[in-house]
């Protein structure tokens, strides 16, 4: 598997970007990322590519949200 780079031009374009590649996913599967990735961490869902895939653009989420929602605190 290739790894690809993106380059985004804010972390809020990341944050959408990353949410509509989950958006498809979940359609895809009839499952929330949230779910999905509890299931996935447990071991309860095979390491294919695509389930490798979805967990690191959860994970990718997760963090991009967690550092936009630090940085609104600080402005408020």
């Amino acid at each position: 598997m290739r790894k690809h780079t993106i380059q985004y031009t804010s972390p809020l374009d990341a944050l959408v970007a990353v949410a509509k590649r989950l958006s498809k996913r979940e359609l895809q599967h009839g499952m929330e990322s949230e779910d999905f990735s509890a299931q996935y961490m447990q071991g309860e869902m095979p390491d294919d590519a695509a389930f490798v895939e979805w967990a690191n653009d959860y994970r990718h989420y997760l963090a991009l949200r967690r550092n936009l929602e630090d940085s609104l605190k600080d402005v408020a």
